[in-house]
């Protein structure tokens, strides 16, 4: 049993352009080929309008040791979009709080030298005002950091952020940004 739920958990949901279900394939083959797959990026926000950023751990089989977004995932097979984030950030990041969908939109960047990441991505945000309490497996660090401070760590530091936060950070500008956790508070 608990070995068909760790398959279950591996396998990442196929789509096409227009997010609709073309198959499923283990989280390592669908990076290692860049094949076009379901995914998600919580952005959560204080009532400062501060963004958690996390540090992925370093036993992270990708981008490990980056600074992220507050959580990343990917829906298991007949799992709603919004169930799985809220069950990857209690995994992630020890707390849930209300998400609502922001936008989404497609990418493809290499993580390594052997790993793409192919995502149609949906952006999630949230509003938290506690203390995360995050499992070290997942992230060995946490921060909020306000909008002026990500966008000037973004332009010196690029490489230490994943391409997911860099690509999204740089499609939506500070202002926007701004506006997003403006709208969460």
């Amino acid at each position: 049993m608990a070995q068909a739920l760790a398959l279950q958990e591996d396998l990442l949901i196929l789509v096409d352009a227009d997010d609709r279900p073309i198959g499923a394939a283990g989280k390592r083959e669908v990076h290692l080929n860049g094949w076009l797959h379901r995914a998600f990026s919580i952005f959560v926000f204080d009532a400062a309008g501060r963004v958690l950023l996390q540090r992925r751990a370093d036993g992270k089989y990708h981008s490990a040791g980056l600074w992220s977004n507050a959580c990343c995932g990917h829906p298991r097979a007949g799992e709603e979009l919004l169930a799985a984030a809220h069950r990857r950030l209690r995994e992630e990041m020890g707390f849930d709080c209300p998400l609502r969908r922001a936008f989404s939109f497609v990418y493809r960047e290499a993580v390594s030298a052997a790993m793409i990441e192919h995502e149609l991505d949906h952006v999630l945000l949230g509003r938290f005002d506690g203390c995360p309490a995050p499992d070290p497996d997942e992230a060995s660090d946490w921060r909020w950091v306000d909008a002026a401070s990500l966008f000037a760590w973004l332009a010196r530091e690029p490489d230490s952020l994943t391409v997911w936060l860099r690509r999204i950070l740089t499609m939506l500008g500070e202002e926007r940004l701004r506006r997003l956790a403006h709208g969460a508070r």
